[in-house]
C-alpha cells in the first residue's frame, strides 16, 4: 500500500499535535512553591566575653533542656583555659530567650564575664 502526499501530511500533522501535547506535560522541575527554610541553628549564638583574648564557647541548643547544671570550657584559641557553669535555671532562661551572664573561673590571676543568648 502506497502513501499519498495528502495522507503523509495528515500523519505529520497528527504527530506534531501529539508532540506538542507531550511537551506541555507536568514532568518539569519548575515550581511556584517557596524555597525551603534554612535549617535551624543547633548552637546558641550571641556570646560576649569581656576582656577577651581568644576565648570562645559553644553551647548546643539541646543542652537547654538539661536537668543538671552544665560546665563549659571557654579556651578557644587562648593559651589558657577558663570554664563557666550554667545552672538548670539559667539554661531554662536561655531557652526562653533571655540573656545570661556568668563569671568564669580564675586562671592566671584573671577571669571573664561571659554573656550568652540563644535565639
Amino acid at each position: 500500500m502506497s502513501m499519498t502526499r495528502k495522507r503523509f501530511l495528515e500523519s505529520l500533522a497528527g504527530s506534531t499535535v501529539v508532540l506538542v501535547i507531550q511537551g506541555c506535560g507536568g514532568g518539569g522541575s519548575y515550581s511556584n512553591a517557596p524555597a525551603p527554610a534554612p535549617a535551624p541553628s543547633t548552637t546558641c549564638s550571641g556570646t560576649t566575653i569581656t576582656n577577651n583574648h581568644g576565648h570562645s564557647i559553644t553551647i548546643q541548643k539541646t543542652d537547654l533542656d538539661s536537668t543538671t547544671d552544665k560546665t563549659y570550657s571557654i579556651m578557644g584559641s587562648a593559651s589558657h583555659d577558663h570554664s563557666i557553669t550554667l545552672t538548670v535555671a539559667q539554661l531554662a532562661m536561655l531557652k526562653a530567650g533571655s540573656m545570661v551572664t556568668v563569671t568564669s573561673t580564675t586562671t592566671l590571676s584573671h577571669n571573664h564575664d561571659v554573656t550568652v543568648s540563644c535565639a
